[in-house]
Order: C-alpha cells, then structure tokens, then sequence
C-alpha cells in the first residue's frame, strides 16, 4: 500500500520496481490498460521522449492535453505544466512522477508579490509566459508561450498597455521585435540565463561553419550573437529546413535529441553554460523523471496533480484565450 505521506516527503513514490521486468514494454501495457497518455517535454531525457505519446514544447502540450479523452494524463515535464494539463482536461486524472519537478522562472513570480505589482497598473492587461503557476494564469488575461507570444501581442491594439510576466529576458525580446513598451515583471529561467557568451564565442570560433541558435528566453548579449532565435519547437524545425550542418544550440540540452533524430546527419553543439565543467546545460527540474518513477507513477496512478474549480476556472479562461489566438 502507497504511504501518501511518505510521497508528500519526497515528492514520488519510491519503490524499486522488480528487475526482472522490461519497464518500458510495462509501460506501455498500462497506458493501454488505464487508457492513459504520456506527455513529455522535449526537455525531458531521450529514453523517456522515446517512450511518450506527445513530445513537444509548452504549447504543443497544451494542445495535446486539451483535446485528450484519456483518463489518465502522465505529464512527463514541470509541475506548472501539469497544472495546464489538469487545468484544461479536469476529468482526466493528471500525473506528475515527481512533484520535486518545480520551475525557476514560474518560482520567481509570488502570487502575492504579482497582485501588488500588477494593481499599479489598474489600466494595464496582463500577458503572461505559460511558465507560470496556476494562480498567476488566474490572474492573467491571456497565456502565451515562446512559439505565439509575439503573434499575441500583436493581436492586441497598440494602444493596450500590458504587463508581461515573468520572464525578463522573453519580455525585453517581444518588446524590440514589436516595438511594445510593456510593463515587464523581473522573473528568470536558472537555465537560460547561465549560458556563457564568453564560451559559446570561443566554440563559434573553433567551429566557424556553425550557426548559433537561441531561445528567447535567453539573456541579450546570446541573442545579438545568434543566427537564429526561437521557441523549442520553432529551433528544432529550423535546423529541419535550414541547409547548415552545424549548430550551437542555445537552450535545454534535451531538445538535441529530437535534433538529431530529425536531422541525423548534422552536428548539434549544446551551448555551455558559465559555471560547468561539462559541455551542457541541463534544467536540474526537468530531469528529475524516470522511466523508474513514471511506470510506478502510472502503476499506483500517484502523485496526482489536484485543482480548486474555482482556481481552475479563472485559470482556464486565459488559457482558453491563448489557444483562441494561437490557432
């Protein structure tokens, strides 16, 4: 019998699975079983990317999880995406393997601190970055990610004054690329602001032939040296249609998997970060999933990701806005 104590302790259920059994093929006798989906950022490790239904960037995700009729939702990602699955599917029954699984950037926005900032502002709509906790969606007017944020702000007339929160460095980005003056809340990713422009224009210079690719989320100094800037998903198709052989890759190193799956013979460099002694960047969050603690988490369907209806509600209104837009 599960000790959910002993879950809310660790934030997972630690039990050794038998070693006799192959996990992945048990895996999926329990999707078709419990008639449960997978979903896994491309973050994630390559096994468990392997292993998902959907791999995708935040808002491929979220379209995945609005329009899923599983009963079963095993979010293979950060608690903020979860809570967007659970937001958007409320009768399937949402799973994150890990509850340690928590995000910088949606931690660098208090919901208390954000209601004080944002009633300076009584004038102002509220855009905010996905990466966000449910109650700060509850808070927002319309969600947008990496892949449509600048398609959303341009939708809205020049004359609206916004507050964009949390991420600084995606904030300031939209804002040279629309020309917006956006209020703009002070919040960071711990991995994209760790990269090294200092090593990454070392590594250009022993690999002249390669094109330098960036998230947004991305500190400035990155993205005035970068070829090419993007969301996750926006990144990988470009190495897809562009003609180059080389890159440096600006952002969590898991997506150079689906990299290098999709284009197998091309060079992917994961761009370093300032203070490591190996080669990549890793979010220390996204991977806390296993293969282990996501075939115990679908086995004893626990932890379990739950919402108040009435925070769920007044978040899926600014979701719902989001997809509206994004389509």
């Amino acid at each position: 019998m599960i000790n959910n104590n002993n879950i809310r302790e660790k934030g997972f259920i630690d039990i050794r699975p038998d070693k006799n059994i192959n996990l992945v093929s048990e895996i999926k006798k329990l999707k078709i079983e419990k008639n449960a989906v997978i979903l896994a950022h491309y973050y994630q490790n390559p096994e468990i990317q392997d292993i998902a239904d959907f791999v995708g960037d935040s808002l491929k995700l979220s379209q995945e999880a609005a329009k899923t009729e599983s009963k079963i939702i095993v979010f293979a990602g950060v608690h903020f995406m979860a809570e967007t699955a659970k937001i958007l599917s409320p009768k399937s029954k949402v799973l994150l393997p890990d509850l340690n699984a928590g995000c910088s950037l949606a931690d660098s926005c208090p919901t208390d601190e954000f209601i004080k900032f944002k009633s300076k502002y009584p004038d102002h709509i509220v855009v905010s970055y996905v990466n966000t906790t449910a109650e700060i969606k509850a808070e927002s007017d319309i969600i947008c990610t990496s892949s449509n944020a600048v398609k959303i702000i341009n939708s809205l007339t020049p004359e609206q004054k916004i507050i964009f929160a949390p991420d600084r460095n995606l904030g300031n980005y939209i804002n040279s690329v629309t020309g917006r003056n956006m209020v703009i809340w002070n919040g960071a990713c711990h991995v994209h602001e760790e990269f090294s422009l200092e090593r990454i224009l070392e590594l250009k210079k022993e690999n002249t032939d390669a094109k330098i690719i960036a998230h947004p989320e991305c500190e400035k100094p990155i993205l005035l040296v970068s070829d090419f800037i993007g969301s996750t998903e926006a990144l990988l198709k470009y190495t897809i249609s562009d003609n180059n052989k080389k890159y440096i890759v600006a952002t969590e190193s898991g997506i150079l998997h689906q990299m290098q799956k999709a284009n197998p013979n091309k060079i992917f460099i994961p761009a370093p970060p300032k203070d490591s002694t190996c080669g990549c960047n890793d979010c220390r969050f996204m991977k806390l999933h296993t293969i282990e603690k996501i075939y115990n988490c679908l086995k004893y369907e626990l932890p379990e990701i739950t919402l108040d209806e009435d925070l769920r509600l007044r978040a899926e209104k600014s979701l719902i806005r989001m997809l509206e837009l994004s389509k």
